[in-house]
C-alpha cells in the first residue's frame, strides 16, 4: 500500500493530463486526458450552484489555469456569471487549504500531520474496530451535493457494497429531500421538468419561498429576457430582492403557504379553471382532491394567510387566465415541516390547469447545490443508484449484474436520513463518522446538538478542502481533498443538464481527488478488486452510463465527456436510440401528458395542513425567518470567504432585519448590537431596520454560523428535511459589543 500510495502522489504532482487509475497491478500513473491546451482554455461547468453555468478557465504554458470568463456559447448561462462564478478560482489558492493528512494526537489532543499510509491504515482499523464492537452498522456517512457524480457514485457504492455500512447520507437532505420525494410520488420518479428557456416563455412566473434575484442570480437574468411582459408573482413573507421586481407580492404568514395553495386550487374550482381534459386523460385523484378543497373557501385563505381579498383575487385571476403558467419553488418550500405536500400541492396546481409539458410551464424545483441532481440520482442514501428501488429483489438483482457484485451485498432498505443518523449518534448507535464535503457543525439545524453529540463518537474522519471548517476542527483524522477544478467528473444541473468539470489546477500539497481516496480506502479496506473498472472517473461514468439505461434518467446515448462538452451539455433523458442530432439544447419532460407511473397518471397528492412546531408565546413573541443574504456568499462560507472580492461584496458580520414598528417598540436604531434568542441558542447580531419584514418577524442570513444555533430541529413526515425556516425567538439589546457576531464570519 505504500508503495501504491507513493505512485499516486507523484502521479498527482504530474501534468494536469495524467490522474491516479487503478491497473491490474494497482495504482500507477496513467493517461486520463483533461482537453488541456496550454496557453489555451478548458471548459468547466461551475462548482458553486445548481444553475449549472459554463466557464471558459484561462491556462498558462503549463496548462495552469491563471483566469476565468462566462462561456457566451452556453445555452445555461449565455455569457453571464454571477460574482460567485467570477471568483471561481480563487478558494483554490487560499492559505488554509488541506495539504496533507493531518491525525489528532491522544496525548496533546492536537491534530499533527501525518503520511497517507498512517492516516488510512487508522481509518480503516478504527471503523474496522468500531464495527467489530458495535455493530456493521454503527459506522455511517454525511456526504454532499458538491463533488462529482462519479465520487458520489463510487462512495455510495464503497460504503454500501464494500464496507457493508448501510447509513449513508448526504447534505442534499437539507435541500432537495423534498422536491425528490414530491416528484417521486407525483410523476412516478424525481423528475424536475423544466428547461430553463421555460423562464423566457411564460407569460406568467410563480416563485414561491424562492428569491432567484439572490439565490440564482442567472435563472434571473433568464426571467428578465422573457419577451412576453410577463406577471411575475412572489408569495414569500419578506420583502425580497424578487419580491421588489415582481408584479404582485404576496406577503403572506410564515408558514401558511400550504393553507394558500389549496386555497387557490379551491379558487381555481370555483372559477372553472380546471383543463379537465388534461385531468381525466393524464391524472389520478383528481375527483378525491375536489372534495378535499371543499374544507379551504375563500374566507378560511385570508384568516390564515393574512393576505388581502384583493392580492388573493388577482392570485387567482392570474393562473385561471394565464396561458403558460410556470410555478417555481426552493427551500421556502422545501424545509418546512410540511415541505412534501406544500411541493406537492405546487405540482396539484399545474396538474390542475394544464400548465405541464408545455413551453413556459411546469411545476418546477430549483436545485440548490451544484450536484444536487447527481446526489438524487446516484448517491445511492435514499434511492438505489439510479433510481432504483432498494426494497425490490429485481432492482437489487439488476444493480448488482451491472455492477459486477453479488446481490446480498446490497442491502433490502435504505439508510437512515441525516436527522435519523445524529439521532444514532444521541442514542449510542453510531459509534463512527465519516463527512465528505460538508460541515454539519455549521449547517445541521439545532447547531449546538451535533457539537455537543461529538464526545460520543468513538472516531470521526473529515475528508474536505479545508481542516479550518467547524466539522474539520471537531475530526480525530483529516483527508485533505482537491476541490473543483482540480480533478474532473460530471454535475448535474437544475434542469437535468450534465456538465463536466475539468482539472485546470493542481491540487496543493498532498491533496487527493474525492474519487482517488475512495479507490485507496477500498483497496486498503480489502474491496479494491470490487471497483477494479472504477479505473477513472470517465470509467465510472460509462457505469453510471448503464445504470441509467431504461430508467427516465436514461442517458445511455452520451458517449463520454466530450460528447457532453462538444454538445454544451446534455439534458437527461438521453437515450442511445434517441439519436443525438434530433435533440436540442433545451428539452422538457411530460410533453406527451406521459408521466413515470405505472398508468402513466401523475397523481394528486394533498394531506390537511399542520400547525407549525413552535410558535411564538410572550417569551419569545418573534418568528424568526431564515436565508440567502447575499449572491457573494455560499452556504457556510467555506469557499466564498477565501475571496477578498467575494467578502467585499458581502456583510461581514451577522445582521438581524427588524420592521421599524417593532424597533421602535423596542427602543432599537439600525447597527445596535442585540443578541436574538431561542430556547436553543443566542446568536450576536447587528440591528438593520426595515419595512421589508413584517411586524412580528425577524430576518437572519443562513451564511454565519451562530444562525443555527437558533433554528428549531423539526422535520417534513415524507422528506425528512429540516424545516429551516420559521422559529419562535426573542431579541434583546447586547450588553456587550459585535465581537461574537463578526467572529462568525
Amino acid at each position: 500500500m505504500k508503495d501504491r500510495i507513493a505512485r499516486a502522489l507523484t502521479a498527482r504532482e504530474g501534468p494536469m493530463t495524467s490522474e491516479l487509475v487503478l491497473h491490474p497491478g494497482g495504482f500507477g500513473l496513467g493517461s486520463v486526458p483533461v482537453r488541456l491546451t496550454p496557453a489555451g482554455t478548458a471548459q468547466s461547468v461551475c462548482g458553486f450552484c445548481s444553475t449549472g453555468c459554463s466557464l471558459t478557465v484561462h491556462l498558462d504554458h503549463t496548462g495552469q489555469a491563471i483566469n476565468l470568463t462566462p462561456n457566451p456559447h452556453y445555452p445555461v448561462n449565455l455569457g453571464m456569471a454571477c460574482p460567485k462564478g467570477w471568483e471561481a478560482l480563487t478558494p483554490l489558492g487560499a492559505l488554509d487549504r488541506a495539504r496533507t493528512p493531518l491525525l489528532r494526537n491522544k496525548s496533546t489532543g492536537q491534530m499533527e500531520a501525518v503520511s497517507w499510509s498512517q492516516a488510512l491504515e487508522t481509518f480503516v482499523s478504527r471503523f474496522k474496530e468500531v464495527q467489530s464492537r458495535h455493530g456493521q452498522h454503527a459506522v455511517a456517512a454525511l456526504s454532499t451535493g458538491q463533488i462529482t457524480t462519479e465520487e458520489m457514485a463510487l462512495l455510495g457504492a464503497l460504503t454500501k457494497f464494500g464496507m457493508g455500512l448501510i447509513h449513508l447520507d448526504s447534505n442534499t437532505r437539507q435541500c432537495m429531500a423534498t422536491s425528490h420525494v414530491a416528484y417521486r410520488q407525483s410523476f412516478g420518479f424525481d423528475a424536475p421538468p423544466y428547461t430553463y428557456a421555460d423562464f423566457e416563455e411564460s407569460d406568467a412566473l410563480f416563485f414561491i419561498g424562492s428569491n432567484p434575484c439572490i439565490a440564482h442570480p442567472i435563472m434571473w437574468q433568464r426571467v428578465m429576457r422573457n419577451p412576453h411582459n410577463p406577471d411575475i408573482v412572489v408569495i414569500d413573507p419578506r420583502v425580497t430582492e424578487t419580491a421588489m421586481a415582481a408584479t404582485l407580492h404576496v406577503p403572506l404568514r410564515p408558514k401558511s403557504d400550504l393553507v394558500l395553495l389549496y386555497g387557490l386550487a379551491r379558487g381555481l374550482l370555483d372559477r372553472g379553471a380546471v383543463d379537465q381534459a388534461f385531468v381525466d386523460v393524464h391524472t389520478n385523484r383528481f375527483a378525491e382532491f375536489r372534495t378535499f378543497l371543499a374544507d379551504f373557501p375563500r374566507e378560511r385563505t385570508l384568516r390564515e394567510t393574512a393576505i388581502s381579498a384583493a392580492t388573493f383575487d388577482r392570485l387567482t385571476e392570474i393562473v385561471a387566465t394565464g396561458k403558460r403558467v410556470s410555478f417555481w419553488w426552493t427551500m421556502g418550500v422545501n424545509q418546512g415541516h410540511e415541505s412534501t405536500r406544500t411541493a406537492q400541492a405546487i405540482i396539484n396546481l399545474a396538474l390542475m390547469t394544464g400548465n405541464i409539458g408545455r413551453p413556459g410551464t411546469g411545476a418546477n424545483s430549483i436545485t440548490g447545490q451544484c450536484n444536487a441532481m447527481g446526489s438524487r440520482l446516484f448517491g445511492n442514501a435514499s434511492s438505489l443508484m439510479g433510481g432504483y428501488d432498494f426494497a425490490s429483489a429485481s432492482h437489487r438483482a439488476h444493480v448488482a449484474d451491472i455492477l459486477g457484485i453479488p446481490p446480498e451485498l446490497i442491502p433490502a432498505r435504505k439508510s437512515w436520513a441525516y436527522d435519523e443518523i445524529i439521532d444514532g449518534i444521541d442514542h449510542g448507535k453510531i459509534r463512527a463518522l465519516w463527512v465528505i464535503a460538508t460541515n454539519t457543525a455549521h449547517s445541521w439545524i439545532n447547531q449546538s446538538r451535533f457539537a455537543a453529540l461529538r464526545d460520543k463518537l468513538d472516531f470521526m474522519v473529515v475528508q474536505d478542502m479545508y481542516p479550518t471548517t467547524e466539522t474539520a476542527r471537531l475530526a480525530d483524522l483529516v483527508l485533505p481533498a482537491a476541490g473543483w477544478g482540480e480533478k474532473e467528473g460530471v454535475l448535474i444541473n437544475s434542469e437535468r443538464r450534465l456538465g463536466v468539470i475539468r482539472k485546470v489546477s493542481r491540487a496543493p500539497g498532498e491533496a487527493l481527488s474525492d474519487f482517488s481516496i475512495f479507490k485507496l480506502v477500498a483497496e486498503l479496506w480489502g474491496c479494491g478488486d470490487m471497483f477494479a473498472r472504477w479505473k477513472s472517473p470517465e470509467a465510472a461514468f460509462g457505469i453510471l452510463r448503464e445504470l441509467s439505461r431504461g430508467q427516465p434518467c436514461d442517458f445511455s446515448g452520451i458517449e463520454g465527456y466530450d460528447h457532453i462538452e462538444s454538445a454544451r451539455g446534455i439534458q437527461w433523458p438521453y437515450a442511445s436510440s434517441s439519436g443525438s442530432a434530433a435533440i436540442g439544447h433545451e428539452r422538457r419532460l411530460f410533453s406527451d401528458g406521459q408521466f413515470y407511473t405505472a398508468d402513466g397518471r401523475a397523481v394528486f397528492h394533498f394531506e390537511a395542513p399542520r400547525p407549525m412546531p413552535e410558535t411564538t408565546d410572550n417569551e419569545y413573541p418573534f418568528l424568526l425567518l431564515t436565508g440567502r443574504g447575499s449572491s457573494s456568499q455560499w452556504h457556510a462560507g467555506s469557499r466564498t470567504d477565501k475571496s477578498e472580492v467575494l467578502r467585499r461584496l458581502a456583510p461581514t458580520a451577522l445582521y438581524v432585519e427588524i420592521n421599524p414598528k417593532d424597533a421602535k417598540g423596542l427602543n432599537l436604531e439600525n447597527n445596535d448590537s442585540v443578541t436574538v434568542r431561542s430556547r436553543r441558542g443566542t446568536a450576536a447580531a447587528f440591528v438593520v431596520i426595515t419595512p421589508n419584514i413584517q411586524s412580528g418577524q425577524l430576518f437572519m442570513p443562513m451564511h454565519f454560523a451562530h444562525v443555527n444555533r437558533l433554528t428549531h430541529p423539526s422535520f417534513d413526515p415524507h422528506s425528512r428535511q429540516p424545516s429551516y425556516k420559521a422559529c419562535a425567538v426573542r431579541i434583546d439589546r447586547a450588553t456587550t459589543g459585535l465581537d461574537e457576531a463578526a467572529s462568525s464570519f
